[in-house]
C-alpha cells in the first residue's frame, strides 16, 4: 500500500524536486520509504507503506534490463502464483514483493496482463524503449488515480493534493463536478472537482505516448443468469467458500493485521472467516455514538465475544466535527459522506495496533443490502396507475410536510410520492440526491446553472443505468451502485481515512470472483419482498447470531440531525452565512438561511444538505485557496498516533 505520483513531458525533462514535493504531500500514505526516479522525459515517485517484502520491496521496480519501470499502490493477492509462473518462464526477480510481477507480466503480455491480477491496485509503468506510459486501476476502483493531460505533459497521483504541487496545474473548480457533488455528496468519475483533472475509471487502463492515447475497459460484471441454477443448498455452500477464500488471500502480511467490525452482517462475516483461519485472536475495532439510534457497539461486542477477538472501541462525540478541515484537505475534492467522520476515528484507533485492517465493504452492493433497493422496487408497484395520477402525488401529500427527521414515516412517504412519476433511473438518482435537479431553480445560483447548460447530474446515473447488462430492476440498481456510489463514495471514504493513518484497508467482499458469483444469482436470492441479502443471510445462519442477521440495517450513520439542532446549533450559520462565504457562489444565501431555520425549528431535516454545503465551503478554504508552498506541510493528520 502506497501513494504513487509521476510526470511525463514528451517535450522536455522532468524535475526530480517536483516529484519529491508531490510525494511529501501524501507522505502519510507510505511513511516507510520514498522512491523517486527520473529518466529524461519521465519521472516516477512513490511513498511506501511496507506490507510484503518489508526489507526489499522499495519502488520504483524495474525489469531485468531496466527498459521498464513500475510504481504501484495496492496489493496483488495472487502474486505468488504469478511469480512462480514468471520464474518458470525465465524471468529473474530482484525482490519478493508483489509489485515486481507487474513489470515482468507487462514484458510477456503487454497491456493485457492486467486481466491476470487479483487485487486492489493503481499502477504506472514507463516503457523506456517505446517512451510510453501505461496507467491502470483495479476492477472496482479500490485504489484511486488522478491524472491530467495537457499538451506534451501528463501528470498522475494517488491524491489530489499531490497533483496540485505543480504550479502549472490550475485550480479552477469544475462546475459540473460541483453540481454532481451537491447531488451525490461526491464527485463521480471520470470527473474531478477541477477543470482539466480527471480520474482514471475503475477496471481501466490508459496508454499515452507522444502521438497516441488509448483507453481500455478490461472488466465488467455480467448479470445474465445461467439457464440452470444449482440448488440453494449448493449456492449457500459455494458462497461461504468464496467469502472464506477471499478472506484467506487477504491475510497475507508481514505486519500486524486486524478487522473493522461494525456489528453488521458483512463485517461480522469477515471476522468469522478470519477467526477460523488465524491462530491468534483477531484484533477488532469498532466505533460508537452516545446516541442509541446510531450506536452499534452492542452488536459488535456480540461478535467479538462469539469469536473471542481482541476488541477495541471508540465513541464519537459532537466535538469530532473539529476534524472538518482535515477531511477537506485529505479528500482533495468536496466529499460529504458523513460516515467519513467515524471512519477517520476508526482508522486512528486501529493504527495504534495494526497496519492492515479487513472490512465488510461491498456486501450491500452485491447482495442488495440497502433500503433504497426495497423503496425503488416498491415504487415500481405503482406503475399500473396512470402517470397523470402519479404526478399528482407530491401535491396531494405536501400538506403532511417532511417531518423533523429524514427517516420519519412522513419523510419516507414524501420521497416515495416524488419519484412515482419518474423514469426508473431518475427514481434511483433522486433517492441518492441531496440537491436533485427538481430544486435547482430554487436553490442554485443562475450563473451556476448557466455554466452547465442543459446537463443534469441525473445524466451520470442514466449513462450507467442504460449501459448495464442487468435485466431486472434490482440488478440494474446494484450494477449502478457498483459503478457509481461504490467507487465514488464508499471506496474513496475508506481509502482516504485509512491512508491518513498509514493503515491498509482490505475488502474481501470486493474480490472479483465473489462479485461475479453474486451478479449471476437470481434476483430473488438478493431481494425478496422487504428482505435483502436473502442468500447471504441464509449462508451465514448458524455462523453469526440471529440477532445480527435479522436486525434492521443501521449503516455507518452520524447524528448530524441532533447535532445541528443542539450541540452544534450555531455551526451552520457561522460557517455558511458569513459575508465571505464561498458557497454563496453556488447556492442562494436566502435558500441556505431557510434551510437552517427550518432544520432548527424541526420543520424538516436538512442536516445532510447543510453538511454538504459545510464540506464544500471547507474544500474551498483548505484546498482551492491553499498556497502551493503550504500544501505539502498541511495535508497530513497532525495528531496521527504512532503504533504500539
Amino acid at each position: 500500500m502506497c501513494g504513487i505520483v509521476g510526470k511525463i513531458d514528451f517535450a522536455g525533462d522532468v524535475d526530480p524536486a517536483l516529484l519529491h514535493r508531490m510525494c511529501a504531500a501524501m507522505e502519510y500514505r507510505g511513511p516507510d520509504s520514498r522512491g523517486v526516479w527520473c529518466d529524461g522525459h519521465a519521472g516516477l515517485g512513490m511513498q511506501r507503506l511496507a506490507i510484503i517484502d518489508v526489507a526489499g520491496g522499495d519502488q520504483p521496480i524495474f525489469n531485468e534490463d531496466r527498459s521498464a519501470a513500475v510504481v504501484m499502490n495496492g496489493e496483488i493477492y495472487n502474486f505468488q502464483e504469478l511469480r512462480a509462473q514468471l520464474l518458470a518462464g525465465g524471468h529473474a526477480f530482484t525482490t519478493h514483493c508483489d509489485t515486481e510481477v507487474l513489470v515482468h507480466l507487462y514484458e510477456d503480455y503487454g497491456d493485457r496482463f492486467v486481466n491476470q491480477l487479483r487485487g486492489m491496485f493503481a499502477f504506472a509503468i514507463w516503457d523506456v524503449r517505446q517512451q510510453r506510459l501505461l496507467l491502470g486501476r483495479d476492477r472496482v476502483g479500490k485504489k484511486p488515480l488522478f491524472l491530467m493531460r495537457r499538451g506534451s505533459k501528463v501528470w498522475f497521483a494517488s491524491e489530489m493534493m499531490a497533483l496540485l504541487q505543480d504550479p502549472e496545474i490550475d485550480r479552477t473548480p469544475n462546475t459540473r463536478a460541483i453540481v454532481s457533488y451537491l447531488a451525490y455528496q461526491y464527485v463521480p468519475n471520470p470527473m474531478s472537482a477541477f477543470v482539466g483533472i480527471e480520474k482514471l475509471p475503475p477496471a481501466s487502463t490508459l496508454a499515452v505516448s507522444v502521438d497516441e492515447v488509448s483507453a481500455c475497459r478490461y472488466w465488467t460484471l455480467d448479470y445474465r443468469k445461467p439457464e440452470r441454477q444449482p440448488a440453494q443448498k449448493d449456492l449457500r455452500e459455494r458462497l461461504r467458500e468464496l467469502i472464506w477464500e477471499a478472506t484467506r488471500v487477504r491475510l497475507i502480511s508481514e505486519v500486524p493485521l486486524g478487522a473493522f467490525l461494525s456489528g453488521g452482517i458483512d463485517s461480522s462475516a469477515i471476522v468469522a472467516a478470519m477467526s477460523e483461519q488465524t491462530s491468534e485472536p483477531v484484533k477488532t475495532f469498532s466505533i460508537g455514538f452516545p446516541d442509541a439510534e446510531f450506536d452499534e457497539l452492542r452488536y459488535a461486542r456480540m461478535i467479538a465475544e462469539r469469536f473471542s477477538t481482541d476488541h477495541h472501541e471508540f465513541v464519537v462525540e459532537p466535538h469530532a466535527l473539529e476534524i472538518m478541515p482535515t477531511l477537506a484537505r485529505h479528500y482533495g475534492e468536496p466529499f460529504a459522506d458523513p460516515s467519513a467522520i467515524p471512519s477517520f476515528y476508526l482508522a486512528k484507533l486501529s493504527s495504534q495496533h495494526v497496519t492492515v485492517a479487513l472490512n465488510g465493504d461491498g456486501g450491500d452492493e452485491s447482495f442488495a443490502g440497502y433500503g433504497r433497493y426495497i423503496s425503488n422496487d416498491l415504487a415500481d408497484r405503482f406503475n399500473w396507475l396512470p402517470r397523470s395520477l402519479r404526478r399528482l402525488a407530491p401535491a396531494v401529500l405536501a400538506p403532511l410536510g417532511d417531518g423533523p427527521r429524514s427517516n420519519s414515516w412522513r419523510a419516507r412517504i414524501q420521497r416515495l410520492a416524488r419519484v412515482l412519476a419518474r423514469e426508473p433511473y431518475e427514481r434511483y438518482a433522486y433517492w441518492m440526491s441531496a440537491f436533485p435537479s427538481s430544486i435547482h431553480a430554487d436553490m442554485l445560483q443562475p450563473e451556476l446553472l448557466a455554466s452547465i447548460d442543459d446537463w443534469h447530474p441525473e445524466d451520470v446515473i442514466r449513462e450507467v443505468w442504460y449501459g448495464s447488462s442487468a435485466r431486472s430492476r434490482v440488478d440494474r440498481m446494484l450494477d449502478t451502485d457498483i459503478n457509481t456510489y461504490l467507487p465514488g463514495d464508499l471506496l474513496v471514504k475508506m481509502d482516504i481515512a485509512t491512508m491518513a493513518y498509514s493503515v491498509e484497508g482490505r475488502s474481501p467482499f470486493l474480490d472479483h470472483h465473489l462479485m461475479e458469483f453474486a451478479a449471476g444469482l437470481p434476483t430473488s436470492l438478493k431481494l425478496r419482498g422487504m428482505a435483502g441479502k436473502v442468500l447471504l443471510k441464509s449462508a451465514l445462519r448458524g455462523i453469526l447470531p440471529d440477532e445480527v442477521l435479522d436486525r434492521p440495517k443501521m449503516g455507518f450513520g452520524v447524528p448530524l440531525t441532533r447535532w445541528f439542532r443542539e450541540d452544534l446549533r450555531e455551526l451552520p450559520g457561522e460557517v455558511l452565512m458569513g459575508s465571505d462565504t464561498r458557497v454563496h457562489a453556488y447556492i442562494k444565501p436566502a435558500a441556505i438561511a431557510q434551510m437552517i431555520e427550518q432544520h432548527q425549528a424541526g420543520l424538516a431535516d436538512h442536516s445532510l444538505r447543510l453538511w454538504v454545503l459545510l464540506q464544500l465551503e471547507l474544500w474551498h478554504r483548505e484546498v482551492v485557496e491553499s498556497p502551493i508552498t503550504d500544501r505539502a506541510s498541511t495535508t497530513g493528520v497532525a495528531d496521527a498516533p504512532g503504533r504500539s
